[in-house]
């Protein structure tokens, strides 16, 4: 089969067949952004929904003890997930330490969010000094170590969720900044700027009214990626001992217990593990997905 295209006289056949069309990138990358972004819905709803849902469920308490049943296996006298080394069911402490991570997560990446939007807007359209002290504060804190850094401020103010949840937000403010800021100092430049200025709106209202509206939808991609950092970045903290006090059963804290038990009772670190790759490949595959979508939105609008 061919595909024809018309000319002056009529229609001829052209030489590119339909099946290279299809494979042809342009036709290939919308299909494998739709790919993604279902792969990634269905993994990170396998996590989010049982967390979010776990009150409901008929499982036993996350802290309920049965010591004479230690570290059974899975799908073992109803146990999903088998139980830890003080008997206590894993599949509830899993989704009851989800919550815990997810919820610092979420809080975490919206904070960074408001705060990297907000001055890499800033920087974006004012230029000049506000420009260079931010970007010179986006260098500095960009060439610190990540971990050494949460792990000092943790030691310094205590292992408390509000605690953690504030300095992964704001190490993780720079990516978004980052982004804002090159998106605005290309939107600044466009003609509905000028036009807005001309009818006396001021800075703020050209910023918060016209710029931001306009680079929020790429922006909210990037905290959507940053959802699944601020995840790992949490259970590393937690792992090492610097995460939520107990009796929070975070992700970290679930693998950092079972550890001493791994050749003997592998799903004590696996399970756990393996909820934490679904949700951080989930929500990976979503954002990456959104974004190429919204790219080629953006490509086409453009053409």
């Amino acid at each position: 089969m061919t595909i024809t295209e018309p000319t002056e006289t009529g229609k001829r056949p052209s030489r590119i067949t339909a099946a290279q069309l299809r494979d042809a990138g342009a036709t290939r990358r919308p299909r494998m952004a739709r790919v993604k972004i279902r792969i990634g819905a269905i993994l990170t709803a396998l996590v989010v929904l049982p967390v979010a849902l776990a009150g409901l469920l008929p499982l036993p308490g996350s802290t309920e003890q049965d010591l004479g049943s230690r570290r059974l296996p899975p799908l073992t006298d109803g146990h999903l997930f088998g139980t830890d080394q003080l008997g206590r069911d894993l599949l509830a402490r899993v989704l009851d330490g989800g919550q815990v991570s997810i919820l610092i997560g979420v809080l975490a990446v919206l904070v960074s969010g408001l705060i990297g939007l907000t001055a890499g807007a800033a920087a974006g359209y004012f230029g000049g000094w506000c420009d260079a002290v931010i970007s010179r504060l986006l260098e500095a804190q960009m060439s610190l170590p990540l971990l050494m850094m949460l792990l000092l401020v943790v030691a310094l103010f205590g292992p408390s969720v509000p605690v953690i949840t504030t300095v992964i937000a704001i190490a993780q403010w720079p990516e978004v900044a980052r982004l804002t800021r090159s998106m605005v100092l290309v939107e600044r430049e466009k003609p509905y700027v000028d036009a807005a200025r001309t009818l006396g709106l001021s800075h703020r209202g050209v910023l918060f009214r016209h710029l931001v509206p306009n680079v929020v939808r790429q922006t909210s991609l990037v905290v959507l990626l940053l959802l699944a950092q601020a995840v790992l970045l949490e259970s590393a903290l937690s792992y090492l001992g610097a995460g939520p006090e107990r009796p929070f059963a975070t992700w970290g804290r679930l693998i950092s217990d079972g550890q001493d038990y791994v050749t003997t009772s592998w799903w004590l670190v696996t399970l756990p593990g393996l909820v934490i790759v679904l949700l951080v490949v989930g929500v990976n595959l979503l954002g990456d997905g959104l974004r190429d979508t919204v790219r080629g939105t953006k490509k086409g609008v453009a053409a």
